[in-house]
Order: structure tokens, then C-alpha cells, then sequence
């Protein structure tokens, strides 16, 4: 009788064990409803039609970061099994997730290839006794419930267990070898931005976080294309800005003639030095390790920088992979900033302090204001870190008025300008403003359900807006999901799309 345990740790104290169920008493695993939506692929799958085949269930929701990180994890472990098929089950945190065409948008941003199932009513979830984002349960070829575990890097920990098992299988029989897994392929958005991240004005110009064209655009107020930074091909390499390759860019920040930015699919944060037009690297190894106490940028590792702000010599680093604030400075060197390290909502010093996927930054010079995502909340550093919007992970909705009623949405962008602090508030699909010296916050833009639609504030619509700037009186809008930027003109209180020519 064989019994497989690997055990793996995720920093800085979750301890995941992964085992298989006692060949006593095994566990076949519940069967999928017939009620249930299937994205991603042209049928419906029940465990009986996999049978022969490894199952692995991913349990996911789209605005968790540690999810967001197990993609590429589960592309290695499809391409290295082909007897293992591997099915999404996508279980909203948030009411803005529980949409199925925001989740078809999130498969293709995430380059998700697999089956999904929609489990917004937690169906599944409660079957399999899941507890967190993200989970797996790993089921054999004859439908028994080999073991589960939850976290990052599963592919780690799946491997040597599929080494064993595959060999174990083939011998009794049961494991067929047959056609490849279902995989979906997507293609690319057509038009000239594809699920744009941040926005930020330097000098005359916009410089756009074309996040899934892998560039950074340098565009014109009035839309003419004026520089590209990155090739547009997904990945990593230093040169020239023709040739120099990003993934999925987000947060940008500007200090003379070099543009930093946080180059989120990598895990590093780059410099482009807009006379030579080369891009370099900053900080960041390439790997998604939970950082540890800082040093020399090259050598520390980073998890999924955000967004990025200069303030007073040092460039401040939204780590969302780590729920910390980070920041480099003029030397190269990064260090923790703000954040035990450990998710949630908790205000006091600097080191105490606990923060939930901070993915906005802003300042007024002095203080570092900034969203934090999963704790939908806006949150300021002036010597602490202090709470002005937000109570707790699962503190959320669409309210306005006084900062302790009020109520965000998984927000992801913000911009001080004049006392007051613009947010994206991303899922509720509305631009607010939070109106330092009242105390209150109320809508800018945005009717509050997801759509696209210029004209006054009131009636405009947005889709997932997530980064904004100002220059002069127009706010500039990363409308995320419409793939375009949007512009609000604080003076006519009107909303316009910016027309992108990237013909240069």
C-alpha cells in the first residue's frame, strides 16, 4: 500500500501537506453538477468521461494574487503529464467575480488554458471542503481522492508525488494513455491596447501599461504614438527598446529620463533611460520567492511588484506577492518598507503593520497613500501605517459618504492631486473621489455595473478601471477591461476614450 506525503512551505509560516487517502477507507471524489457553467472549453466534462486520466481541481478566484501566481505552475505540470488533466473551478471572494463574462476576461488575461467551471454559488467548494484560495485536490484514474493542498508552488510538490504514482497506475492497469488534455487557445485583442494595467503622465506625454501587449506605450494627449518601450513579445531580456522583453507590465514611475517600471509577470521592477532607449534590470531575480530582508537588487527576489511611486530619493514598490510595501533606493538597494508579510488588515509601525495585496500608489509629496486590493480599503504611511477606508478581507461594497461607512470594492489604482485622492475602484467600475480634509469620498464617474460608454460622469461606464493620472485638468483612465483609456474632464465632468494611433 503506498502512501505519498509531500510536505512544503510557504513563507512565511503556512505549512501545506499534500497525502494520499488511506487505501482503507478511499474517498471518490464528488462528481461535478450538471447545473454548473463551463468556460474555456466546447463541452461539459464529468469525472466518469476523465476517468483513466489524473485529475487535478484548481480552486481559484481571479482577484488572488497566489492564484494568479499557480498559472504558470499548472501550464508546467499539463505540459509535463499528459495523463494529468487539470480543471479550474473559479469560486468568487468578490460580487464583481461571480460574473461569468468578467471571468471569461480573466481566463484570457491570464492565458488560462484549461477547463474552468464557474462554482459561484460554492457548490464544489463545500463538496471538497475547501477553505482558501488557491486549492487543489488531486484525484486518481479510478476517481479516488489521492490528497489535496492549497498555496503556491504546486508544481513542486506535485511532482515527485506524479513520478511515484504514474509507475503505480500503469501497473494496475487503470491509467490510460490516450488524446492530449483539453487546452483552449485565445487570440489576441484586436485594437491598440490589450487589458492595460496603469497610467502615468511625464512631461506632455502618457506613458500606458499596455499589460498584455508586454509594452509600455508613450503616447500623446491627443492619442499619437510617440515611443514604445518593450517588443511585445512576452519575457525577459535587456537592450534595446525594440528588442528588450517585458511580461505584463503594471505600475510606472518617472524620474528625469529614466521611466521605472514594475515589471509584474517578472517579478522585477526595470529602468528605461529614454535617450539611449534601453531597458535594464533594476531588481527582481526573475523568481516569485516571498522576499526576504532586501540587499542589492539583482539579488533579492521579488513577488509581483504592482505599482511603483518616487517620493524623496526612493522609489516605493506595491510588493503584492508579498503584501508588503518595499522601496529601492538611487543605488540599486531594496528593502522592506511597510508589511509583516502576512495578509490582512492591521494598522501601527511600519513592520507591524499587516497589509492584503497592495497594488496602488500615490503621494502628495510626503505620504505614501495606497489601495490595498483584497482588503478593499485606501490606506496611508505618514510614520505609520493608517486605515482611512476598510475594515477587513471581506469588509467590501459600493457605498459612499463619510471614510468609516464607506465601502470600496477591490480597488487598484489611486492618484493624489490638491487634497484630495482619486480611486479606481475597480470592481464596482466607478472613479471616486476621497476628499481628504471631510473625511469623505464620494463618485466621480461610473454607472457601478460594468460596460463602455462615454458622456457624463454619471452615465459612463467602465470596465475593471485600474490605474489613473492626471494631466492638467484630464484624468486618464487604465479602463482595464475595455482594453482603452478613457479620459474625464474635471472641468465638463464629461468622459471620453482617447484614440490610440500606434502607427509611428
Amino acid at each position: 500500500m503506498m502512501q505519498i506525503c509531500k510536505t512544503a512551505m510557504n513563507p512565511p509560516a503556512t505549512t501545506r501537506v499534500i497525502c494520499t487517502q488511506s487505501r482503507a477507507n478511499p474517498m471518490i471524489a464528488p462528481e461535478f453538477p450538471e447545473d454548473l457553467v463551463w468556460l474555456n472549453t466546447d463541452r461539459r466534462y464529468t469525472l466518469r468521461d476523465l476517468r483513466g486520466r489524473f485529475v487535478l481541481i484548481d480552486f481559484w478566484t481571479y482577484c488572488c494574487i497566489n492564484c494568479m501566481h499557480v498559472v504558470t505552475d499548472l501550464k508546467m505540470l499539463e505540459e509535463r503529464y499528459p495523463e494529468l488533466v487539470v480543471i479550474g473551478v473559479h469560486t468568487a471572494k468578490f460580487e464583481n467575480e461571480m460574473r461569468v463574462e468578467n471571468i471569461e476576461k480573466a481566463i484570457m488575461r491570464y492565458g488560462i488554458e484549461h477547463p474552468v467551471i464557474v462554482d459561484s454559488d460554492r457548490t464544489l467548494w463545500r463538496a471538497y471542503g475547501i477553505r482558501a484560495w488557491p486549492s487543489f485536490v488531486l484525484i486518481a484514474p479510478d476517481g479516488e481522492i489521492l490528497g489535496r493542498t492549497s498555496g503556491e508552488g504546486i508544481f513542486s510538490i506535485l511532482m515527485p508525488i506524479m513520478e511515484q504514482l504514474i509507475p503505480e497506475y500503469e501497473k494496475r492497469g487503470s491509467l490510460h494513455h490516450g488524446k492530449p488534455a483539453p487546452r483552449a487557445t485565445h487570440k489576441g485583442v484586436s485594437g491598440a491596447l490589450s487589458f492595460p494595467g496603469k497610467v502615468i503622465s511625464g512631461g506632455d506625454n502618457i506613458f500606458i501599461a499596455d499589460s498584455n501587449n508586454n509594452r509600455i506605450l508613450i503616447v500623446s494627449p491627443d492619442g499619437d504614438l510617440m515611443d514604445v518601450i518593450g517588443s511585445g513579445e512576452r519575457g525577459y531580456s535587456d537592450g534595446d527598446f525594440s528588442e528588450a522583453r517585458l511580461f505584463r507590465p503594471q505600475g510606472i514611475a518617472i524620474v528625469g529620463d529614466v521611466v521605472y517600471i514594475a515589471d509584474t509577470g517578472n517579478h522585477m521592477v526595470r529602468a528605461a533611460d529614454l535617450r539611449r532607449r534601453t531597458l535594464v534590470r533594476m531588481a527582481g531575480t526573475g523568481k516569485s520567492r516571498h522576499p526576504g530582508l532586501g540587499g542589492r537588487g539583482a539579488e533579492v527576489s521579488l513577488s509581483s511588484p504592482w505599482d511603483l511611486v518616487f517620493v524623496q530619493d526612493h522609489l516605493y514598490i506595491a510588493m503584492a506577492g508579498s503584501h508588503q510595501i518595499w522601496r529601492m533606493d538611487l543605488e540599486g538597494m531594496v528593502e522592506p518598507y511597510a508589511g509583516s508579510g502576512i495578509e490582512g488588515l492591521a494598522d501601527g509601525p511600519l513592520e507591524q503593520a499587516r497589509l492584503a495585496q497592495p497594488s496602488g500608489l500615490t503621494t502628495d509629496g510626503n505620504r505614501i497613500y495606497f489601495v490595498d486590493s483584497e482588503s478593499s480599503s485606501l490606506r496611508v504611511i505618514d510614520g505609520d501605517v493608517r486605515t482611512l477606508i476598510g475594515r477587513d478581507l471581506f469588509y467590501f461594497g459600493d457605498i459612499d459618504g463619510d471614510f468609516g461607512r464607506a465601502r470600496l470594492q477591490h480597488p487598484l489604482g489611486l492618484f493624489y492631486k490638491e487634497g484630495s485622492i482619486y480611486v479606481a475602484d475597480t470592481y464596482n467600475h466607478r472613479i471616486k473621489k476621497a476628499d481628504l480634509s471631510s473625511g469623505s469620498i464620494h463618485t466621480t464617474a461610473g454607472t457601478g455595473s460594468p460596460g463602455f460608454a462615454d458622456g457624463p460622469g454619471a452615465q459612463a461606464a467602465f470596465n475593471e478601471p485600474s490605474g489613473l493620472t492626471f494631466l492638467g485638468d484630464s484624468l486618464f483612465i487604465a479602463d482595464t477591461n475595455n482594453h482603452a483609456v478613457r479620459i474625464y474632464d474635471q472641468r465638463s465632468g464629461d468622459v471620453s476614450t482617447m484614440r490610440i494611433d500606434t502607427k509611428k
